[in-house]
């Protein structure tokens, strides 16, 4: 693995919320998912961005960004594509070697919204170790454009997860999501075994082993504009043989 991390800032100082974004041909959505989050005046704000070798030039637009922002951005460039965990990983494991109080995990394709990140956050400082961005929770949702054989694959795959991990939260597989610091801290980043669909509900099922308190805040799961999704079903099937060995084996 190949790294190089650039920064507004050369320390952590004053960093208190990192977000954590992983890219892989996010070129034109990542300018917007930072600029919508600067909106937001979130005191101590940061970014750590985990590139992997994007080809259309995400790691670039990444650089130039870093270089304009007065604060904490980090960037991880990383030789090709690694997956989706161990991207999550890196950035967490940055994020914590800062400083930061909090760490907030979350696409770049803007299918997550920056509006209620500091909802979440809030959820966070005042009785959540970790809040779950969650669709399948009253007020969550999922783009209305989403075909009725999509909505049941998603509801279902949810449950079946649920079911085979024994988890109580309602949304399994949602990459939005803040911990505090010590969440991270507790589960052990380096336990963690899964790193393509599986990752999302593995961190929470170590969550709930180490008796974390969860909370779920809902928010409306949107498709992404520009790019083309990454999921496929093969990729879920996989997923679902791993979680089964994950409950049986630890």
């Amino acid at each position: 693995m190949t790294t190089d991390a650039q920064s507004g800032q050369t320390t952590g100082d004053g960093l208190r919320v990192a977000i954590v974004l992983p890219t892989f041909n996010e070129a034109e959505n990542l300018q917007e998912i930072v600029a919508g989050l600067q909106k937001l005046d979130i005191p101590g704000l940061g970014f750590i961005v985990v590139d992997d070798g994007s080809p259309d030039g995400t790691g670039d637009v990444a650089d130039r960004l870093a270089r304009e922002y007065d604060g904490v951005f980090r960037v991880i460039h990383r030789s090709g594509k690694l997956g989706l965990g161990t991207a999550y990983v890196a950035g967490f494991k940055e994020a914590l070697e800062l400083g930061a109080e909090f760490v907030v995990q979350m696409d770049a394709d803007l299918s997550h919204p920056a509006e209620d990140v500091p909802l979440m956050l809030a959820l966070a400082e005042e009785e959540a170790d970790v809040v779950i961005g969650s669709r399948y929770v009253p007020g969550g949702g999922v783009d209305p454009g989403w075909s009725w054989i999509r909505r049941q694959i998603s509801y279902w795959g949810g449950f079946g997860i649920r079911l085979v991990l024994g988890l109580k939260i309602k949304d399994t597989t949602s990459g939005f999501k803040v911990f505090r610091r010590t969440a991270l801290e507790k589960i052990g980043l380096d336990r963690l075994k899964l790193s393509g669909y599986g990752f999302q509900p593995e961190v929470s099922y170590r969550c709930q082993q180490q008796r974390l308190v969860m909370a779920e805040h809902p928010f409306v799961f949107l498709d992404r504009t520009v790019g083309k999704s990454k999921m496929s079903l093969a990729i879920i099937l996989e997923a679902f043989f791993r979680l089964i060995m994950l409950r049986l084996f630890g």
